[in-house]
Order: structure tokens, then C-alpha cells, then sequence
């Protein structure tokens, strides 16, 4: 979604500076415009940059926080449900998903002795130098310790082997227009 008009912060926002991925506060009162949002966070442009807000912070743009919802499952959390919540989760500078992006390598789904499930997940990022990996990593472990019947779920940023575009699915490739 792009933002022809600025938007002027309502409040003091925290926010994740792109790509390096420290954290940073905008002031109220700052006119940012939304460059991104996908996946329940935002991307803006504001003085000094590019940055990243996290969804609970939706109301410094003037926006409604929404309730952090998880589809929910008839009977136990699936391998397809896991699948479809990481294609939630967004690198915030491409308007690509992180699984058709090609950054997870790995899930695995596995029963608890309480019923439960886990989830792990190993996934990397487009470049080594890229901060943003803690917030990217953050944002679908949350993601999945809301699906009903995880109860434990680490999401590891691995570099081997590195990323290349060659791992961007075909349907990350029609987003990127690279068809």
C-alpha cells in the first residue's frame, strides 16, 4: 500500500530502523509516509530513513490496532496452517512473503507430551548484512505461538547456504515481476 499523503505520527512511535534493524523512536508530531504494509506491520519513510512499525504500534499512524488473530484449526495444528502463517510474515522492504521470498529452509512440526505441538523453524535473509533477521524472526515466532495448539516455537536465522534469488518461488516471482 502506498501513501500519496503523509501521515503525521499521533504519538511517540518505537520503531525498527531498515536494514539494520535497531531500535529507534519517531516522534509525535513527524510526517512519515507508509511505504509497506504487509502482514500486519509497516514500512515507512521518514526523515532519516526507512523503518519498520510493529503492528501493536498501528495507532501512532492513525490506524486501528487489530487483534493479533490466528486461523484457527479443527483439531490439531497442521503442517499447512504452520505453511500459511509463515506467508504472513514479510521482509519489510519486499512486498514478498518470506516463504515464497525462499528465506525458510526448514520446518519441522512435532507432537509435545502435553498434546501440544512445536514448531522450529530455520529460515536466513537475502544478506548477511541484513538487521532486520531478529525482527523477521520475532514476527512469525509470534505468529506461531498464536496458532491454537503450538506451545513452543523457534525460528533460527541460518546462512548456509546463502540465499539466492534462484529460491524465490514462482509465485514470489510474479509479485516481483521477475516472470
Amino acid at each position: 500500500m502506498n501513501s500519496p499523503l503523509p501521515v503525521i505520527l499521533k504519538r511517540d512511535c518505537p520503531v525498527i530502523r531498515i536494514p539494520a534493524g535497531s531500535a529507534d523512536t519517531i516522534v509525535a508530531g513527524t510526517e512519515v509516509h507508509i511505504a509497506q504494509t504487509l502482514g500486519g506491520s509497516y514500512t515507512i519513510q521518514a526523515p532519516g530513513g526507512l523503518f519498520r512499525v510493529a503492528p501493536q504500534d498501528a495507532d501512532a499512524l492513525g490506524f486501528e490496532v487489530e487483534k493479533a488473530t490466528a486461523p484457527s484449526t479443527n483439531g490439531p495444528v497442521n503442517e499447512d496452517l504452520v505453511w500459511q502463517t509463515l506467508r504472513t510474515c514479510f521482509d519489510p522492504e519486499i512486498p514478498v512473503n518470506i516463504v515464497d521470498l525462499g528465506l525458510v529452509y526448514d520446518m519441522k512440526l512435532s507432537p509435545l507430551s502435553n498434546g501440544g505441538s512445536r514448531v522450529d523453524v530455520k529460515m536466513t535473509l537475502t544478506a548477511p548484512g541484513c538487521g532486520m533477521g531478529p525482527a523477521i524472526a520475532g514476527d512469525a515466532q509470534v505468529k506461531l505461538l498464536n496458532l491454537d495448539g503450538v506451545e513452543d516455537a523457534t525460528v533460527e536465522v541460518v546462512w548456509d547456504p546463502p540465499w539466492h534469488h534462484s529460491m524465490i518461488t514462482p509465485e514470489g516471482k510474479r509479485v516481483l515481476g521477475l516472470e
